[in-house]
Order: C-alpha cells, then sequence, then structure tokens
C-alpha cells in the first residue's frame, strides 16, 4: 500500500475500528444478557447496532468516493423492496459487490436486517466479521457434507426474523476472473452446456437448499445483475477510500417464490435457466452500456450514513481529546510507542480487510491444469472471498 494511499486510508481506518469496537462490545453484552430472555428484542437491538457500523462504509460509499448507483427495474420492485423477505441473487464480477447490496439495502430501509452467506474464515475478521456473526450471517465451511445442516438450520432460524431482511447467496460461488471463466468454458463444452461469456456456472445446491427451506416464508426472489460502464473504472475497496468515484449499474428482477418448480432438479434448472439469461443481458450491456430492457429508477441518496459518521467522528475525537489530556500519553516515549503502535495496528487491519476485498491473482494455466468439476465441489455454497 503506497504511503499516499495509507494517509488518506489511516483517519478513516481509526474512525471505522474505534467506532467498530464499540459495536462489537455492545452487540457482545445485548448477545449475553438479552437474546436468552428476548431473541426477537435482542435481533430489533443488533438491527440498530449493525446498522451504526455498515453505515460508515456506505457513507464512504456514498459520500467520500461519491460512487453512482443507477437501478434498473420496475416501479412496483422498487415499492416492496424493504417491506418484504427476500433472497437476494447476483453474478459476482467486482470486489465491493457486497457492499453495492449495502447500499441498495439501505436505500431501501432494511440495512441492519441483510445477511448473507459467507465463507467461515470470514467472521474471525475484526469488528467487521465479528458484527456479522452478531448479526447471524451464515458461515459455511465451503465442504457440503458439512456445510448441508449448518445451512440448513441456519435458514429456518430467520423464518421468526421480526423485520423484512434479504439474504444474499452469490451463486457462482466464486468472483468472476478470466482464468475462472476459462475454467468455466472448458467445463460448460465438455458438458455441453451452453457456453458463458460474462457469468460462471452457478453452482446450485446452496440455492436449492435455500429456495426448498424459505420458500414458505420468504415471497420473492431478486434477480440481481451488477455491471460496470465502459467510461468508469471498476469499483475496489482501495479506490473507494482513496475517494476514486465510479458507476455501477443495477439490474433487478423479481421473481414470485412460488413460480419456482417444486423439485430440487427443477429450481437447480431454473437458477442456471437464470444465469443464462443473465449472460445474455451482460452481452446487451456491453453493446448499449445500459440496461434499456427496465426503466431507470431513482433511490435517492439519504444522508443519514453522512449523519452517523459525522457522530461518530465527533464522539471519538472528543473522547480521544479528553483521554490525552488527562493521561499525558504524548508526553513519553513510551506513551509515543504506543500510540505508533496502535496506528500501525489500524494501518495492518485495514490493509487486511481491502486484501480480504480483492479478488485473486490466479493465472491461466494454473486453472486450465486443475480441471475443476462444478457439480458437487466443495465451494458450492460458499463465497471465495
Amino acid at each position: 500500500m503506497a504511503i499516499g494511499a495509507a494517509l488518506i486510508i489511516l483517519p478513516l481506518g481509526v474512525l471505522f475500528f474505534c467506532s467498530g469496537l464499540i459495536v462489537n462490545i455492545i452487540q457482545a453484552i445485548c448477545f449475553v444478557f438479552i437474546r436468552p430472555l428476548s431473541k426477537s428484542t435482542y435481533r430489533k437491538i443488533n438491527r440498530q447496532l449493525a446498522e451504526l457500523l455498515w453505515l460508515e462504509l456506505v457513507w464512504i460509499f456514498d459520500w467520500w468516493a461519491g460512487v453512482q448507483i443507477k437501478v434498473f427495474t420496475d416501479k412496483e420492485t422498487v415499492r416492496l423492496m424493504g417491506k418484504e423477505h427476500a433472497l437476494v441473487i447476483c453474478n459476482h464480477r467486482s470486489d465491493i459487490d457486497w457492499l453495492v447490496g449495502w447500499v441498495l439495502a439501505q436505500r431501501s430501509g432494511c440495512l441492519g436486517s441483510a445477511v448473507a452467506v459467507m465463507k467461515k474464515s470470514s467472521k474471525f475478521l475484526p469488528v467487521i466479521g465479528w458484527s456479522m456473526w452478531f448479526s447471524e450471517y451464515l458461515f459455511l465451511e465451503r465442504s457440503w457434507a458439512k456445510d448441508e445442516n449448518t445451512l440448513k438450520s441456519g435458514l429456518q432460524r430467520l423464518k421468526d426474523f421480526p423485520r423484512p431482511f434479504w439474504l444474499a447467496l452469490f451463486v457462482e460461488g466464486t468472483r468472476f476472473t478470466l482464468p475462472k471463466l476459462l475454467a468455466a468454458q472448458e467445463y460448460a463444452a465438455s458438458q455441453g452446456l451452453p457456453i458463458p461469456r460474462n457469468v460462471l456456472i452457478p453452482r446450485t445446491k446452496g440455492f436449492v437448499s435455500a429456495v426448498s427451506n424459505m420458500r414458505s416464508f420468504v415471497p420473492a426472489i431478486y434477480d440481481v445483475t451488477l455491471a460496470i460502464p465502459k467510461s468508469s473504472p471498476p469499483p475496489t475497496m482501495l479506490n473507494l477510500f482513496k475517494g476514486k468515484s465510479s458507476v455501477v449499474h443495477v439490474h433487478i428482477k423479481r421473481h414470485l417464490m412460488k413460480e419456482l418448480p417444486e423439485t430440487e432438479d427443477g429450481v437447480a434448472q431454473w437458477c442456471k435457466d437464470i444465469f443464462v439469461a443473465k449472460d445474455a443481458l451482460l452481452d446487451k450491456h456491453m453493446t448499449e452500456d445500459t440496461f434499456s430492457d427496465q426503466e431507470l429508477q431513482d433511490l435517492g441518496r439519504p444522508k443519514k450514513s453522512l449523519v452517523v459518521v459525522t457522530s461518530w467522528a465527533c464522539l471519538l475525537t472528543s473522547g480521544a481529546l479528553k483521554f490525552l489530556q488527562r493521561s499525558s500519553l504524548l508526553s513519553s516515549r513510551k506513551g509515543i510507542a504506543f500510540a505508533m503502535s496502535s496506528l500501525a495496528v489500524v494501518t495492518l487491519l485495514m490493509y487486511i480487510l481491502i486484501r480480504f476485498s480483492q479478488s485473486e491473482r490466479s493465472t491461466t494455466a494454473k486453472v486450465a491444469a486443475a480441471k475443476p468439476k462444478y457439480e458437487g465441489k466443495p465451494s458450492e455454497t460458499g463465497d471465495d472471498k
């Protein structure tokens, strides 16, 4: 990480991790003392706490970097977003697809109750991973033999969720990269399947399990397609912290859960067909540089994240100044060494967060040699972050 970038990221990192630790501590207290008495009350409180943390990243997206989200969908879908439980499936093209989802959830009023299927190691990330655990994200080990029951029980726990939630599932199982596309194309050709161009072949076990376990209480599936216009640089976490703007096009199509096939094989094929259609939609977007089949909707840019970040900044700055005045921390060599060490730890944590969000740097040669098998692969249900 360049020195200039570190100087920009450091104050944002200090704000995020200090406020995040405060949120984590309160979440832990609520988990220990409130959840055993009332799970519903705990969830309502945790929803507000998680939102206080997630809004900081939304602020970076919306106000610091000024990324524009252009949403293409119908007015009925916009009206229902945030007012109903929904299973969200999306192509996984950029490093910050998950953050785009958070921004959409915040503008729909359900950021605090947005959850996702993640790989197990994610919950060990300081602050952000811990908060995800308290917020009932579903963490899998990437082995279907181990994850099947974990996923089923996690989905069933959502049945009595007190507020409308979104469950995000990246059914491609990993981010889109050229080496992975080449592997997917090789597999598709060997199996007589449609050759993908802009997406990977969906791994359907997790999706089938989600539909089977949520069909009775989740009315809709949001089929989301993300694309970056040709004139816009691809958004990355590092670019967001540097304040570099981008544009993201989001296409949303709402499907009724009750209209899906009844059999598991039928649901799996439905998912595959959706991604074939998504591939064609992305072809069209590359030609037209827009999603012309849906109307552009204005979801606004709420100022709540701006208020929350300003409040956190004032609170923590005031607290830090009072602490320094009373402790005389910077008046001794040990105190200065402690302060510098703390800043170094924050910088390292931010570096880990940024690296965690980035796509893997694999090579075509390695992928070609791997000869991947898509059905039944251990990463069927998890995101390869």
